[in-house]
């Protein structure tokens, strides 16, 4: 099984950290982003692993090669910036299998498995979203569904406090999905312009141990709480 984790992004917001070493490799509890992200991958039964990098490719391609914590790893460089829908589409050329995971290079999850999302998916499918509860949803988009998990819509960033699910940045999709990408267009993002217009989406919502840590408060609390 395959999956691409999205680790190509200029990482902006954490400022002096990442200038110089990809987000995908700060240290968090004694690993790095990474390598916690192929261990959960590893648990499900994923064998290879494509970086869809950009921003730092040497350094990245440097620390990682082609083998880590028993994972292939290929890459998928971007060349020029093409958005998470875009840099998802030029790392599918690599794809072979079906159903494929995609995470985003900038979260942490624990005490869940892979394996639950995979024994939730069906072939009819074209996505299944992980979507994790939060107190406060305010800093997210939030997922709504209905109780048998297909997603009704997706509500962006809202003023007011109010617990909810939102998207983990962790997906498992059909090959189908590529159907529905814009066509003779590089550059596109797969939360604003896909999601919102695909009837076929699910999620699985869970109350897991995650953390976002593309913020340097999240990223501090990471280190403090991610053991």
């Amino acid at each position: 099984m395959q999956a691409i984790i999205l680790c190509g992004g200029l990482a902006t917001r954490l400022s002096e950290t990442t200038k110089t070493v990809p987000k995908v490799l700060l240290d968090v509890a004694g690993r790095t982003v990474l390598d916690w992200q192929l261990q959960l991958l590893k648990d499900a039964n994923v064998r290879e692993v494509i970086l869809a990098s950009g921003h730092l490719h040497d350094v990245l391609y440097e620390c990682v090669g082609d083998c880590r914590r028993g994972v292939r790893i290929r890459y998928a460089k971007e060349e020029q910036r093409l958005g998470t829908g875009g840099a998802i589409q030029n790392a599918m050329k690599q794809i072979r299998t079906s159903p494929f995971f995609v995470l985003n290079g900038d979260v942490l999850l624990t005490d869940f498995s892979l394996q639950k999302m995979l024994d939730r998916f069906h072939e009819n499918m074209m996505g299944l979203l992980l979507s994790v509860y939060v107190d406060d949803v305010r800093s997210y988009g939030q997922i709504v569904s209905d109780d048998k998990g297909k997603i009704i819509t997706f509500r962006e960033k809202q003023s007011v406090y109010s617990a909810g699910y939102i998207n983990s940045g962790v997906s498992l999709f059909n090959e189908t999905i590529a159907d529905a990408f814009p066509e003779n267009r590089e550059h596109f993002s797969i939360e604003r312009d896909i999601f919102p217009h695909v009837s076929n989406l699910w999620t699985l919502r869970t109350d897991a141990n995650w953390i976002d840590i593309g913020v340097p408060e999240r990223l501090a609390y990471a280190r403090q709480h991610f053991r």
